[in-house]
């Protein structure tokens, strides 16, 4: 057994890899820059885990969501693998242990967001540590062709200056060819190196329905479907009204979205991974890190605005390999929305800049100042006081990001911490001075460790109910132990921030240009027009279309969608189908009668009828007001 499967054995359980994980791990393991291309659910995550564990040395996992950080990081702590994350959510103090440890902690793996690698800090410690691999997560969001494109990403490129001889590996779910090309060269691959898998899924069976009453359908798809699921919808409110909705019509059902604490965010997960909760509602801050291989349906109530993150979220389904759907609820109003959502993801440059400008007065920064400095910034509050709508605000700010002034980060809900900043020697002497604070103190060390190497998660209402105390009282032993410097206490925090990248400017000085306004713009209406046509195809294969828009044109139809189970009510074969539409295709580049069609396609006239039926039913063909056929461009 090779050392990468001793490794995959040990820790992970599996006797085997999945497709394309083992050639990743070698190919890397050869030193060559790499990208894998691996569908949901395909293990990405294993390759560089495998890898890093079987080399001296760390491995630099740089991945853009800190909640997901956070979770790899304690799912390989439970491993009992060492792992830790630098990340804008936390302090200083927090940010130099990490950095210690990172050099001298025998940890096998550091998740940086990608804004940290800028920092002077990072740049200089990076070269005291022995980097094995430079892993990329989610890598298309370095492509500005990308659908999640993210300029912090672009930050990635000083790793390859100052670590010109580690191989990078760049993962993604979801990349056209012309993102695939850019993710190389972004990351100055020394060789064109793409490792793939097909996205084909033989088990997914994808449908479209065409459904005004979305809410019944749901509902009666819900009833009949077995196992496990999931509803994404785009709204937080909506997330909890479809939630009681189901359990209404006594289906076992919860919610989730990414404005919950962390406790019941867990929670909800929990009972959903479990099999306590049969259907979670979700915004799609749900299903990412998350592996639940018995999930059996997706259902998409809210169309989303790019297939790469429908094929992300349909993904989802049926990882055990075990047949499972993917459905999409789409109807008339649905498209109405995505072409709306076009000017509400792109507000006109003079509002972008009255958002940039509103901004800076309410964080209080004068022109010139405020760079590299963070800020708690509660988009609600400004919404309130500044009278902009949020869709719009949230809107602008990505643009202000994509053109280098800021960074907005994603919700966080980070737990209080503690740190013990003084040795057991001083503790002692501090505990036989302080008697009246010996019982907490001792309290604490029976309830967590690592605390004199780490900041440690604590939870202050469980120390409360172990001491016996009030919550006001645990918090005043903590303040005060920090203001002794016994501790470094961080209260646990709740909210989003902003990190200014530069200088406040001049708002006649703000610059916005056309390659982050117009090409993207255009990018974006194009991915909002794959949606609409992927949605609207009446006689397309589902999963061929999935296929051709990321790259893959030899495929063949799946039998299964909802458009080929249509067709095969013809009783045709592939074969026969195909040659009798080429004819029609052909022969309609002229108008004619349908009685004139009949005469001029050749087969038997049973098929020919047959065929030229579907076609007029699925709107590939149709009467002119002359009653003349022509084929429908």
């Amino acid at each position: 057994m090779s050392e990468f499967r001793q490794i995959l054995t040990k820790y992970w359980g599996y006797s085997n890899f999945r497709p394309l994980q083992e050639e990743i791990i070698r190919s890397v393991a050869d030193g060559k820059d790499t990208l894998g291309l691996m569908p949901t659910g395909g293990g990405k995550s294993i390759t560089f885990q495998v890898y890093s564990l079987a080399r001296e040395g760390i491995c630099l996992v740089i991945t853009p969501l800190i909640s997901l950080m956070k979770d790899q990081v304690e799912n390989l702590n439970q491993k009992g693998i060492k792992a830790l994350a630098i990340h804008s959510g936390m302090t200083q103090q927090e940010i130099k242990i990490a950095m210690d440890n990172a050099v001298w902690g025998n940890y096998k793996f550091l998740y940086l967001s990608p804004e940290r690698l800028a920092t002077p800090r990072f740049r200089e410690r990076v070269g005291d540590m022995k980097i094995n691999l430079v892993t990329v997560d989610e890598a298309h969001c370095i492509s500005q062709w990308g659908y999640d494109f993210r300029p912090s990403y672009l930050k990635i490129q000083l790793l390859r200056e100052l670590l010109p001889d580690v191989p990078v590996l760049a993962l993604t779910a979801t990349a056209t060819p012309k993102v695939v090309e850019d993710i190389q060269d972004k990351l100055t691959f020394r060789e064109k190196n793409v490792l793939r898998k097909s996205y084909f899924r033989e088990n997914l069976i994808y449908m479209v329905r065409n459904v005004e009453d979305k809410l019944n359908y749901m509902i009666q798809s819900v009833q009949k479907a077995k196992g496990t699921g999931i509803v994404y919808v785009h709204s937080r409110k909506l997330t909890r009204e479809l939630a009681e909705l189901l359990q209404k019509n006594k289906i076992s059902a919860d919610y989730y979205h990414a404005g919950l604490s962390g406790k019941s965010r867990a929670a909800k997960q929990e009972d959903w991974k479990t099999g306590r909760t049969r259907v979670i509602v979700a915004t799609n801050a749900f299903g990412m890190g998350i592996d639940k291989p018995d999930v059996r349906f997706v259902i998409n109530f809210d169309a989303p605005d790019s297939l790469e993150a429908y094929f992300q979220e349909a993904g989802r389904a049926g990882r055990d390999g075990n047949k499972a759907y993917g459905v999409l609820l789409f109807n008339n109003s649905d498209k109405l929305k995505l072409q709306k959502n076009v000017v509400k993801t792109f507000p006109e440059p003079e509002v972008i800049r009255k958002v940039y400008n509103a901004l800076c007065n309410h964080l209080q920064i004068a022109v010139g100042f405020g760079k590299d400095q963070v800020y708690d910034f509660s988009i609600a509050d400004f919404s309130r006081s500044y009278k902009i709508d949020i869709t719009t605000i949230l809107s602008s700010l990505k643009i202000l990001q994509r053109e280098g002034y800021l960074e907005l980060t994603e919700e966080l809900d980070n737990p209080s911490r503690v740190y013990f900043c003084v040795d057991r020697d001083d503790l002692y002497r501090f505990q036989v001075a302080n008697s009246s604070f010996d019982g907490f103190i001792k309290l604490l060390l029976r309830s967590y460790t690592g605390l004199f190497s780490n900041f440690v998660a604590i939870d202050e209402d469980l120390l409360a109910r172990r001491a016996n105390i009030s919550m006001d009282a645990v918090y005043k032993f903590l303040n005060t132990l920090d203001t002794h410097k016994i501790v470094n206490y961080v209260p646990r925090k709740k909210t989003p921030f902003i990190i200014m990248n530069v200088e406040r400017v001049e708002i006649d000085r703000l610059r916005i240009s056309k390659e982050n306004y117009d090409d993207r713009k255009k990018d974006y209406i194009n991915r909002v027009q794959s949606v609409i046509h992927y949605a609207e195809s009446k006689h397309k294969c589902r999963s061929q279309l999935l296929l051709h828009y990321f790259g893959e044109t030899d495929t063949t139809r799946c039998g299964k969608c909802d458009t080929c189970l249509e067709r095969n009510e013809l009783n045709l074969s592939k074969y026969e189908f195909d040659m009798i539409s080429t004819q029609v295709k052909k022969i309609l580049e002229t108008p004619c009668s349908y009685d004139d069609l009949l005469k001029k396609t050749e087969g038997k006239k049973d098929d020919v009828i047959k065929t030229i039926r579907w076609m007029l039913d699925n709107e590939k063909i149709i009467y002119r007001i002359d009653n003349l056929l022509e084929w429908k461009k």
